[in-house]
């Protein structure tokens, strides 16, 4: 499921609101400060001898104020990540989902002033004499403003302007009220609980509310402190290699609110040729390799669709096989560097990020081949020019190599400083995230001269929403899978799966459907963190490595951006090229089957995985 809002427009669109409000200002203020921190750290090294004092951790504490900023920003243009996708549900159901968010972050901000005070009392400094409560101070802040934006749309469901702001109010209070008595031992019916929870999912509730509700009820049921939640959300918020999350995905949004897609397009269609296979293949290849570098393949839709559908169809190519090569392909980037979900698997899995940067490689071209050849595309069906690669009268001639690739020399040396940078060991994850920014800045700003101010603001705002609405899903489902592994039940589910399937093929193949399943019901991030560390101990066991489950985790996944509910890729193609979902779908169907074929393949045999990272390792 892609979590990207559908503000990403080609260059230099308007920023959808004339004005910054304070959470924008704030997020995005911490952003540009994470962006030239590292820069100034890498700038200071070689030349004074010694970088920033304590740069690393003042970054990770950045990303904690971006985080909490970023999703009141999120929700005030109504892209919290819902069941049903970005789009907040209207009505009484929408009114009634609205109004259990605001209870649940009324208890959050209550659970995390208590966080805050723990802290306080603790007494510890994190650079240059400011304390650590100082920085967890925006999580209550942040829980209690997000509480009162949400109870002010439940109350808005109403229509009474009047109502709504009582409701802003009232809930996030009553939510805290509630989170005072739980941690005085009142009982909690827990079935109820769910129930309810289940209820506000279906009605429209943001999912980081659901989670960590469901986490919250876990923990007070077993009498355990609230704190517990927002402990979990701080901890993963100030990672050391999650700034380059928000880095790496400043640096897509600037790359797709310019030319660089068309610049793009013009090489691969130069390398593989205007007609029907070539064009396919160049589409598919650059929808993969876009989504890796803008970390949403619901940006990659909006942002290539357009240029593509019409450059298919001009081939002859059946547009509903189009719309479905490119909904699909923008699904397969993930596995590519700097793909966002994949660093984000290394960090859960505490594996290299360099190291899984290489894993993904060639899996990524398998996967791609995959698509094209057991999904049907490069079979042109009712087309006008068959299977041949020769153009139509209605294609445009081939571009001229030397000439395409001149005029997207600096797209396609971005991946060359994102990978270089990290895998030769000039540059940690962040300097490494920071450093692509940085160069998709420059490059498209003065370079291309591409990206204005209000296009860079926009790219910024858009930025902070992303992570904003994503990090509070991680922080949720990180306290929840923190509680199922306090209860054992990675332990216990190692020794059932072990009775159940005692073959390790079979369990491959019961992973990748489960997976499969898994990806059509919940969001990405939320599956990484949740399942990752509840799945990885069950297939150690059968002796496979972290680096090769990851692969075939992430693999499985991308069935899930074309499956609903969750499967966020149908909803975007939808809405870009105006065609009803069931159309979408039934055009993503050969997809869906060929990506787990693909992922078949992937998990039994590990060496397509391993083989890259281990001679790179041993050369």
């Amino acid at each position: 499921m892609n979590t990207a809002p559908t503000l990403a427009a080609p260059a230099d669109a308007a920023t959808p609101h004339a004005r910054w409000p304070i959470d924008s200002v704030v997020a995005g203020g911490a952003l540009v400060l994470m962006l030239l921190i590292p820069l100034v750290e890498m700038a200071a090294r070689p030349l004074l001898g010694h970088g920033i004092s304590n740069a690393p951790v003042l970054v990770q504490h950045l990303g904690l104020a971006l985080a909490m900023f970023g999703a009141v920003a999120a929700e005030r243009t109504g892209h919290l990540t819902t069941l049903a996708g970005n789009t907040p549900t209207t009505g009484w159901r929408g009114g009634l989902a609205a109004a259990s968010a605001a209870l649940l972050c009324g208890v959050l901000a209550h659970a995390s002033a208590q966080l805050v005070e723990s802290e306080r009392s603790a007494g510890h400094v994190l650079a240059y004499g400011i304390p650590v409560w100082a920085f967890q101070a925006v999580l209550p802040l942040g829980f209690a403003w997000l509480g009162m934006r949400l109870g002010r749309r439940a109350g808005m469901a109403g229509g009474h302007r009047a109502l709504a702001w009582v409701a802003a109010v009232v809930l996030p209070l009553a939510g805290a009220a509630v989170a005072g008595r739980l941690d005085g031992d009142l009982p909690l019916p827990l079935p109820v609980v769910v129930v309810w929870l289940v209820l506000a999912l279906l009605g429209g509730a943001p999912i980081f509310t659901v989670l960590g509700g469901l986490a919250l009820a876990l923990f007070a049921h077993e009498g355990q402190p609230l704190a517990s939640v927002p402990l979990s959300h701080y901890q993963i918020t100030v990672n050391p290699s999650l700034p380059a999350l928000p880095l790496f995905t400043l640096a897509g949004l600037i790359l797709a609110r310019t030319g660089a897609a068309g610049r793009l397009g013009q090489v691969f269609v130069a390398l593989f040729g205007p007609g029907v296979t070539g064009t396919v293949i160049a589409a598919a290849v650059l929808c993969s390799g876009f989504t890796a570098v803008t970390g949403g393949s619901g940006v990659t839709i909006l942002a290539l669709g357009g240029l593509l559908l019409p450059l298919l169809n001009k081939t002859g190519y059946p547009e509903q096989k189009g719309i479905g090569l490119v909904t699909s392909a923008s699904a397969l980037g993930v596995l590519l560097a700097p793909s966002v979900p994949l660093i984000l698997y290394a960090i859960i899995a505490r594996v290299p990020i360099n190291t899984m940067f290489l894993a993904g490689v060639v899996p990524a071209v398998v996967m791609v081949g995959c698509l094209l050849v057991f999904g049907g595309f490069l079979r042109a069906g009712s087309g006008k020019t068959g299977t041949t690669g020769t153009p139509p009268p209605g294609a445009g001639p081939r571009p001229a190599l030397g000439t395409a690739l001149w005029q997207a020399k600096w797209e396609l040396l971005a991946p060359v400083v994102a990978i270089g940078s990290l895998v030769s060991g000039l540059a940690t994850p962040t300097e490494s995230a920071a450093l692509t920014a940085a160069y998709a800045l420059l490059t498209q700003a003065v370079a291309h001269r591409e990206l204005t101010a209000r296009g860079l603001g926009a790219a910024l705002a858009l930025s902070v929403q992303v992570i904003g609405g994503v990090m509070l899903i991680l922080g949720m489902a990180l306290g929840l899978t923190n509680y199922l592994i306090d209860a054992g039940i990675p332990d216990a589910a190692t020794e059932w799966v072990q009775q159940v399937l005692p073959n390790r093929y079979l369990f491959l193949l019961a992973l990748s459907v489960f997976l499969l399943l898994a990806g059509a019901l919940m969001e990405i991030f939320a599956a990484l963190v949740v399942l990752v560390p509840l799945l990885l101990p069950v297939a150690q066991s059968y002796g496979i490595d972290p680096v090769h489950f990851g692969v075939i985790f992430l693999a499985a996944m991308e069935m899930g951006f074309l499956c609903p509910p969750a499967g966020m890729n149908l909803y975007f193609a939808s809405a870009m090229f105006e065609r009803p979902m069931r159309e979408v779908a039934r055009a993503v169907v050969p997809a869906v089957l060929a990506i787990l074929l693909g992922t078949l393949l992937l998990s039994w045999v590990p060496g397509l995985s391993l083989a890259l990272p281990q001679w790179w390792a041993g050369r």
